[in-house]
């Protein structure tokens, strides 16, 4: 982040400088949230914050490139995280969202390994109701499936949102429970092992 911070300050007007300060922002902010530090919520407001704005500033530069439209997402993400989705819906987010993930996912939908298409299906899953929509969000998670990008970190995360979605309906929870006891293959990531023995628990 800080090597991003002061290429951004050196070249205010360099697309690239901007969108990598921006997925820093996110990055910390994210690795925050999922180590569980105390006061990672501040963080996640803060840093998604600063994040939206160089996201932001990278889409003026080249609105043709995905980067800039999909870290201005995930950056509304982690400060959805810090102040709650309903305090970011209230400030009139979930518009400008939605539009940044769909013409990322419209550039080139295969950035970030799939990350984009993971990022829409989780962004219709946890809208609340009367907003979010399971049957875009089910589309979504299953083209990233088909997809078949490389087993990561991503993919552990993946498993657990879309088991949550799974286990709604009595049909796939056994998919669900094939998916959630490959978390602790995919990740050592303390923070997803448990959501994930947390919804086993349930089924």
């Amino acid at each position: 982040l800080d090597l991003c911070l002061k290429e951004a300050e050196k070249n205010p007007n360099d697309y690239k400088a901007n969108w990598m300060t921006a997925r820093a922002y996110r990055e910390v902010g994210y690795e925050t949230k999922i180590s569980e530090e105390k006061g990672w919520e501040a963080v996640c407001k803060e840093y998604g914050k600063k994040g939206m704005g160089y996201a932001d500033k990278a889409v003026k530069l080249d609105p043709k490139r995905c980067e800039g439209y999909y870290y201005y997402g995930l950056n509304v993400g982690i400060y959805s995280d810090g102040v709650s989705i309903l305090t970011a819906l209230k400030e009139g987010l979930k518009d400008k969202t939605q539009t940044s993930f769909e013409t990322a996912y419209k550039i080139d939908k295969t950035y970030d390994k799939g990350g984009v298409i993971v990022a829409l299906g989780r962004f219709w899953q946890v809208l609340p109701w009367p907003l979010s929509d399971k049957d875009k969000s089910m589309e979504y998670y299953r083209e990233f499936q088909k997809a078949k990008f490389a087993k990561t970190k991503k993919t552990a995360e993946f498993n657990v949102h879309f088991s949550e979605l799974l286990m709604e309906d009595s049909k796939t929870k056994d998919e669900a429970k094939s998916l959630l006891e490959e978390v602790p293959k995919l990740t050592n990531v303390t923070y997803w092992q448990k959501k994930a023995k947390t919804l086993l628990d349930k089924i």
